[in-house]
């Protein structure tokens, strides 16, 4: 099946920027026009593609679409490159966790990045759901805690990311004389990154037998605020080591729960048929977060 290219181009405007009208002031058409090329590529494909909601979400038939589309153009901007002998700059979108953009992702991506001429869109989630966004076309690969790999793509083993439970040394000081224990837990706040955060509930409920709902917690949504709250006193939460080894050190922080943490375990998602660029890239982001993360256990036999 031929697919017309004024049409997915259509749908995939649409898909980026949420609504008909914002995909229309991209395109430079009418949002009618949108709609009716979107409405053609839906026959031409014999089902339905775009829910018209706020925002405009692909079906599951759509979400395959956006897969191949995604896939398609960054081949074709490679295919492009190599024939012109000219390596231009090629997009490509990652959902990766926030956790492991803000600690060390960024240093191992860079040189990667700026050698092979690549420009990126970091698609940012929980751990647990950037997987998602690989299927729905969202992303060309991701960062996840997934270990299964979807249907046409392959899956490396990254490494562990650790976590402690940390606080300020005054907030420890008022909420926690004794250590991290069940009573005072009822009452100290935690500090939490969003709703799909579940490190603290798992960790309070495995380790103080407090199930959730059971504590006051703030939500603050963004990696840098997240350790500046905890360390302001405003609660005590999760960190990675990646992000606290120094403050614990100095003495910035302290550790709630000595011998005890949390391991969330990350893999690389990526299409088995890629551009050579996102390969190589690939590569060397497998390479570097071995050589950086806490090893993976073997799988029990």
């Amino acid at each position: 099946m031929k697919i017309d290219p004024r049409r997915s181009e259509a749908f995939l405007a649409t898909v980026d920027n949420g609504s008909l009208e914002q995909a229309a002031l991209q395109l430079r058409i009418t949002p009618s026009a949108v709609s009716q090329r979107i409405s053609a590529l839906e026959q031409d494909m014999g089902t339905p593609l775009l829910m018209r909601t706020r925002p405009c979400r692909p079906t599951a038939p759509g979400m395959r679409l956006l897969q191949f589309l995604r896939r398609r153009a960054l081949l074709e901007a490679e295919f492009s490159a190599d024939l012109a002998q000219d390596a231009g700059p090629v997009r490509v979108t990652l959902a990766v966790n926030n956790d492991t953009l803000a600690t060390w992702l960024l240093p191992v991506l860079a040189p990667v990045l700026i050698d092979e001429g690549l420009l990126v869109e970091f698609v940012l989630d929980n751990q647990g759901h950037t997987f998602a966004l690989l299927e729905q076309g969202q992303a060309v690969a991701c960062i996840s805690g997934e270990e299964r790999p979807m249907r046409g793509c392959a899956v490396s083993a990254l490494g562990l990311m650790r976590y402690r439970m940390v606080a300020a040394p005054a907030f420890a000081r008022r909420w926690f004389p004794a250590g991290l224990e069940r009573e005072a837990a009822r009452r100290a706040p935690v500090m939490v990154f969003d709703r799909k955060d579940t490190l603290q509930t798992q960790f309070l409920l495995r380790h103080a037998g407090l199930p959730e709902g059971a504590y006051p917690f703030h939500y603050v949504p963004a990696s840098d605020p997240y350790v500046q709250a905890i360390r302001l006193g405003l609660g005590y939460g999760m960190l990675p080591l990646e992000q606290c080894a120094a403050m614990l050190a100095s003495g910035d922080l302290i550790d709630l729960a000595p011998g005890l943490h949390a391991d969330v375990p990350l893999y690389w998602h990526a299409w088995r048929i890629q551009p050579a660029r996102l390969e190589r890239l690939g590569a060397a982001l497998i390479g570097a977060a071995r050589a950086t993360l806490l090893p993976l256990a073997p799988p029990v036999p």
